[in-house]
Order: C-alpha cells, then structure tokens, then sequence
C-alpha cells in the first residue's frame, strides 16, 4: 500500500497532493458555476465562504490519511504556485476519479493530461483492476476525456448533481485495456 502521496507530472502541469495550506486558493476558484453545475449534489451550493477549509478538513484529507482516496491539486509549470484545478481518485464502488477545472484554462486539454497522469497512478501504482467514471450525460467535455482515454459506456442513470437531477453515463475502463494502450504498436 502507498503510504505517502507523490508529486505527479505530465508535459504542461504538475500535480502536487492536496493540503490544507491550498483552502485558500481553492475558495478562491471553485466557486463558479461552470465548475460546480455538474458535481455531485454533495456539493453546497452557494458555496460557503468556509467550503474549501470544510472540504479539506472534514472530507478530503481524512480520506487521504485513510487510504481511501488520494486528491492532488493541478498547476500549470509555467506558474506552479497558481491552482487551477483538483483531481482525486477513490475507493468508492462505480465512483473512481473526478475532477474540476478552472474554466479560464479549460479547452485547452489540460483536464486530459491529468487525468491520464492519475489514470496511470490508479493502475501502474495502485494495481486497481477496473476504473468507473460517472458524468452528467451533458458533460460533452468530460465525455471526450473518456472517449480519448479508451473508456467504454457501461450504463447510464439518474443522479443529482448540483445543477438538478440528470442522465448520467458510467464509463469504464480496465487495468487489461488501459495497459494494452500503453503497449508501442508494432503495425504501424
């Protein structure tokens, strides 16, 4: 088992584990429409001017001192002490990652880059046999990410999210396919 959360890295950012000390900086992005409209209902909205610090405190990294869940902070290299975003992984049945993403920096294929890099973590590190991710079928961008990402459409299901109850779609990826991917092909 993993006992200490490592830095990740891909070619435009880097993804430091999540502390306490980023409350602030979080406060400072996440509550924005765009960014919350399609998480899950957990998420209070409007969002208390305490949020971030609850979150952190109550939620995150009790789970990450647990073993359960593992959450970094994404920062572009080229301005390391500036989040723009959260990405996580969980032990939750049907539920394995999620993330947000300032939308200043959204459209830009960062969201992909992070979450290949902690895709990777999920079965090159953690040894998980299988990845389930939920989204609001609106969710076209999220939906791309999974599609590029060689994940398959599994079920869909009603959910509530912050902006209402939606169609959700469940896509799926295994430990055997994602590493299939990474394999050089010898056909070209």
């Amino acid at each position: 088992m993993v006992t200490t959360l490592p830095s990740l890295s891909t070619p435009r950012l880097l993804l430091e584990p999540l502390c306490l000390e980023d409350a602030e900086a979080i406060q400072g992005v996440f509550p924005q429409w765009e960014v919350v409209r399609y998480l899950s209902c957990q998420v209070p909205w409007p969002y208390p001017e305490d949020g971030a610090l609850s979150y952190l405190r109550d939620v995150a990294l009790p789970a990450m001192a647990a073993g359960r869940e593992w959450h970094w902070s994404i920062r572009p290299r080229s301005e390391r002490g500036r989040l723009i975003g959260l990405i996580n992984l969980r032990e939750e049945p049907g539920n394995n990652r999620g993330f947000w993403l300032d939308p200043a920096w959204q459209g830009e294929g960062l969201a992909s880059e992070a979450a290949e890099a902690v895709t990777r973590y999920w079965f090159e590190v953690l040894g998980r046999p299988l990845m389930r991710v939920p989204k609001a079928a609106a969710n076209l961008a999220s939906r791309r990410i999974s599609e590029r990402s060689g994940m398959r459409l599994v079920a869909t299901e009603e959910r509530d999210y912050v902006s209402g109850r939606l169609s959700t779609e469940v896509w799926e990826l295994t430990r055997e396919e994602w590493l299939a991917q990474q394999r050089p092909s010898t056909d070209r």
